[in-house]
């Protein structure tokens, strides 16, 4: 009982403290950076402001307490639970417990959940009393009152298709903020569609979050309910989930109570680390030279294990970890390294750096540049906000340590916050955008100057530099910010594209002329962007359906052409399912690059999403897709 209690605690904790997602309040300039503001300065707002729509409900910014809130532990039953001492006296005498010697308290302390099984004859129950027990009807870290989904908004929907949506989506979108989206559906506290367990339901959106890098999320999501409700499908993801956070010690509440639900070698390592902390390091020790010796597992993993287990108790086994016949790097050997505090080898880790790069960004024994050489790309992926990633780059900037190449890039980062000059703050982003950018990393730049490009104040002399400075505010949902350069830039430019799309109103509606000059203008391959400008208008209602099938038949975008897929996300539209619309959106939007999407898919999307009352990221989205196709 008092592990699962402790469990409970640690959600709680984590769920406190979602500075690095997305949706969270944007600082306009770094805590660090302590030069005062310029005198005239835009009023950046922090996040998209959603289209106001009379059946949508406002979100607050507290947690609601009124009684329609989903809750979070179950009423307490009607009758009264039998006399404990009852029940304790009758497991005494069905137990058939006989022993020659009643063992000392030391010998108990020693022994492991599955010793003390065997010694009294019968499976441990740690159970909690009913009414603190948390129901697993609704099962998430926030409700509709505190920006979740509706907890019934799978009600209606067809659960071997959200099944399949869920377990086929591979976790890489091509779009920063459909990965948002998808965090937040998969966050929700959602009931489980008809015909679906619970358990099922929980263990097929942990999956999804860990491919997807968002592994405290996982986690906070994992924590919700209790142990005792932990299924086969469940524990398979749990491993996983602390080792995306590089704490082995968490599992251990888990193996306490449901370690027999998994026989591997992982597994069977990880619990002799648990019997290690629980303050029986030799035996742990014993049993993984026993594993070394079988060969079941790796010699590399196993001395992982060991050095780990060996920072408990009083044994100061010495181990030498050695690389040299390591060939991979794989989810076990790079916690168990971060958290012994070893680094492993470039060659190792120069292949797998995309792969665990949401990982390392979060990870601080791995020091500051390596985490900001991984910040920019978790960023450019949904899985860092622009707050989070400049509050790094402060810490960088006042670490007398860091190197002169992230310094710079730290000290361009402050110049583009406090140069008095509109021109020199461009100029210092775009040196960062440069450099950046060679390493792949040209839109994680744009998150990072997102709220230093929405300072800028609009004018007619920087409308060159527009389509570039809008297209990095609304990377962090600066959209109210971004409208205002409507009246610098030329109609039927990028720029205006990127505002006729991302605009909380459609007051200043595309007319054909506009989107006539853009298509004209639009040198990108196959013309995509035009392609992707009329399918977002179109999905937003801001082009007229006649107007948009005409564009459609002249760029062969097939934009009513339907699909398996299209049928399905139109569909979850039309019954306002919001959540199974999100899930497929995922599942549309998988791909390592916007080359991958469709204007066809993104009209479905853009569509859908708006129909369901999530007008904010679907303008995002459709504006994202222009920023991000050349």
């Amino acid at each position: 009982m008092r592990a699962a209690v402790l469990l409970a605690g640690a959600a709680l904790t984590l769920t406190s403290a979602w500075a690095v997602a997305q949706d969270a309040p944007e600082s306009l300039l770094p805590k660090m950076f302590q030069d005062p503001a310029p005198t005239q300065s835009a009023a950046p707002r922090p996040r998209p402001s959603p289209v106001r729509r009379p059946a949508t409900p406002a979100v607050s910014a507290a947690p609601a307490t009124s009684a329609s809130a989903t809750p979070v532990v179950q009423a307490l039953p009607q009758a009264v639970a039998s006399d404990a001492r009852s029940d304790a006296a009758a497991g005494t005498a069905d137990s058939g417990l006989h022993l020659t010697r009643l063992p000392t308290i030391e010998e108990l302390a020693k022994m492991s959940p599955e010793d003390f099984e065997s010694l009294i004859g019968r499976k441990v129950e740690f159970d909690m009393p009913p009414q603190a027990r948390r129901a697993m009807s609704a099962v998430g870290v926030f409700d509709s009152s505190e920006g979740g989904l509706a907890s019934d908004s799978l009600a209606r929907a067809n659960a071997d298709l959200v099944r399949l949506a869920l377990a086929g989506d591979k976790g890489r979108l091509v779009s920063r903020w459909g990965h948002i989206a998808l965090r937040r559906a998969l966050l929700s506290r959602l009931s489980a569609p008809p015909g679906m367990s619970p358990q099922d339901f929980l263990a097929l959106r942990v999956a999804l979050l860990l491919r997807m890098g968002e592994y405290d999320a996982a986690r906070a999501l994992l924590q919700g309910i209790d142990i005792a409700n932990y299924s086969p499908a469940i524990v398979d993801q749990t491993l996983a989930v602390y080792l995306g956070t590089a704490d082995m010690t968490g599992i251990c509440p888990v193996m306490a109570t449901q370690g027999s639900l998994r026989d591997d070698s992982e597994w069977d390592a990880a619990r002799a680390i648990c019997e290690a902390y629980r303050g029986n390091s030799t035996s742990a020790l014993s049993r993984l030279d026993r594993d070394m010796r079988k060969g079941d597992m790796p010699r590399i993993d196993v001395l992982l294990a060991q050095r780990y287990a060996g920072a408990a108790g009083q044994s100061r086994r010495a181990v030498t970890i050695e690389w040299d016949e390591v060939k991979d790097m794989t989810p076990w050997r790079y916690a168990l390294a971060r958290a012994v505090g070893i680094a492993p080898p470039a060659s190792l880790m120069k292949p797998n750096a995309q792969r665990y790069d949401a990982v390392t960004a979060l990870a601080p024994m791995v020091g500051l540049e390596k985490r900001a050489g991984a910040a920019s790309r978790a960023a450019q992926s949904g899985v860092l906000s622009n707050a989070a990633l400049v509050d790094l780059y402060a810490q960088l900037y006042a670490d007398p340590d860091t190197g002169d190449t992230w310094q710079g890039r730290a000290e361009q980062l402050r110049d583009a916050y406090s140069l008095t000059a509109s021109a020199d703050r461009i100029a210092a982003m775009r040196s960062l955008w440069s450099d950046l950018g060679r390493s792949g990393n040209a839109y994680g730049g744009a998150v990072l100057t997102a709220a230093a490009a929405a300072r800028i104040l609009p004018s007619a002399d920087l409308a060159s530099d527009a389509p570039d400075l809008i297209g990095s505010m609304l990377s962090a949902g600066y959209d109210a910010n971004a409208a205002r350069w409507s009246r610098v830039v030329e109609r039927g430019s990028r720029a205006w594209a990127l505002i006729a799309l991302s605009a909380p109103s459609g007051a200043n509606a595309a007319s054909k002329g506009d989107v006539d000059s853009f298509v004209n203008a639009d040198d990108s391959a196959g013309k995509r962007q035009a392609g992707f400008l009329v399918a977002g208008l179109a999905g937003l209602g801001r082009l007229p359906r006649s107007t948009a099938m005409s564009y459609s038949n002249d760029l062969g975008l097939v934009l009513d052409g339907e699909t398996r897929w299209t049928r399905a996300i139109d569909a979850a539209a039309d019954r306002g399912d919001a959540a199974s619309v999100v899930i497929l959106a995922g599942f549309g939007m998988q791909g390592s690059r916007w080359q991958r999407m469709t204007p066809r898919y993104l009209f479905h999307i853009v569509a859908s999403l708006d129909k369901v009352g999530m007008g904010a990221e679907a303008r995002m989205i459709a504006a994202e897709a222009i920023a991000r196709t050349g």
